[in-house]
């Protein structure tokens, strides 16, 4: 592990920390039937009144902590690379830093709904993309919809990761290996 992961790795740890310390809670109102809505992030030991953990969030935020964390391991990583992979690399690395913003922006501007069309329904209402840390006392996180974001970006991205990956070494069939041994004999018989 080299000192950039070492790097990443205490961001990684410091952002976990601060994400636990202030975690995502939700707010139960007698007015609304009970029905959670966001209410904010909030000191974990602090009396909160009327205010629950909202779980799929916190699981959430952490799961991307998490997988940036490790697209940060793989981008600084000291792994010499061959004059030929240099493009290649260059393009998972982009291909990472494209995932890693998807991820952050998907945190930031989670789909909603309107606390009053909340059901029971396999696939709940959407009202759209808000961001998390504006004025969502009206609406909840639609945590179906953002797991498949997530997922669906992850699986892509991996996708994409495994089709720009290097071919690797050629196979030489036996003819081009004699023919490639008989050349290497007369070079260094020729000095």
């Amino acid at each position: 592990m080299n000192r950039r992961q070492w790097i990443a790795l205490a961001v990684t740890l410091a952002n976990l920390a601060l994400v636990l310390i202030f975690p995502p809670f939700d707010y139960l109102s007698l007015q609304r039937g009970n029905v959670p809505t966001f209410s904010g992030f909030h000191f974990v030991f602090a009396a909160q009144p009327n205010r629950v953990l909202n779980q799929d969030f916190l699981t959430l935020e952490v799961l991307v902590i998490l997988i940036n964390a490790s697209i940060a391991w793989l981008l600084l990583r000291d792994k010499p690379i061959k004059k030929t992979e240099r493009k290649v690399a260059r393009y998972q690395q982009g291909l990472l830093a494209v995932v890693a913003v998807n991820l952050v922006v998907m945190l930031l501007f989670p789909p909603f709904e309107n606390y009053m069309a909340i059901s029971k329904a396999a696939l709940p209402t959407f009202e759209g993309f808000y961001f998390v840390f504006g004025d969502n006392s009206q609406r909840q996180i639609v945590t179906t919809l953002l797991y498949l974001e997530v997922a669906l970006v992850l699986i892509n991205g991996g996708l994409l990761w495994l089709f720009l990956r290097s071919k690797g070494e050629e196979q030489l069939t036996p003819e081009q290996i004699k023919a490639l041994a008989q050349r290497l004999r007369q070079e260094q018989g020729g000095r």
